[in-house]
């Protein structure tokens, strides 16, 4: 096999194991940290937060999804492809699930958080979830794929 190949398959493990890593850190220490916080503060964490984490985590789905595209054409590997799938698949979930969530959020100022707010962010961290589950079973096929390769 092509030492670009190799190159490739590792560096799309390694890109959804980062992505997995991150998110399941936000869902089983971040949020319940910042949940034990008034609605203001918890808000006000969370807002940068976030917005740091979307450039990290956007980054590490497209290339990780990328390149497990060009290893599927490079392989004929179905696995390849249904790992990239999997990891891509945050790009709509978030955009059509968890984006509207995103938006009250963010148009919340801290100085007006309630319980509403917090209720949200409580949905916000479920709806995150999903991406962790998203990002581990992409993990998951990619180490399959490599391991039978």
């Amino acid at each position: 096999m092509p030492t670009t190949l190799v190159v490739s398959q590792q560096l799309a493990l390694v890109a959804a194991a980062i992505f997995t890593g991150a998110a399941i850190y936000i869902n089983i220490a971040e949020q319940p940290a910042r949940l034990q916080l008034d609605p203001g503060a918890l808000l006000t964490q969370w807002k940068p937060s976030y917005a740091r984490g979307l450039v990290m985590q956007s980054s590490l789905v497209i290339m990780s999804g990328a390149l497990g595209v060009l290893v599927y054409f490079g392989t004929w590997d179905w696995r390849w492809l249904l790992g990239a799938v999997l990891i891509l698949a945050n790009w709509p979930y978030t955009l059509g699930v968890v984006f509207p969530v995103n938006k009250r959020l963010e148009a919340t100022p801290p100085g007006s958080a309630n319980a509403e707010t917090r209720g949200l962010v409580e949905t916000w961290g479920k709806l995150h979830a999903v991406r962790s589950a998203l990002g581990l079973g992409a993990t998951l096929v990619y180490l399959w794929a490599t391991l039978k390769a």
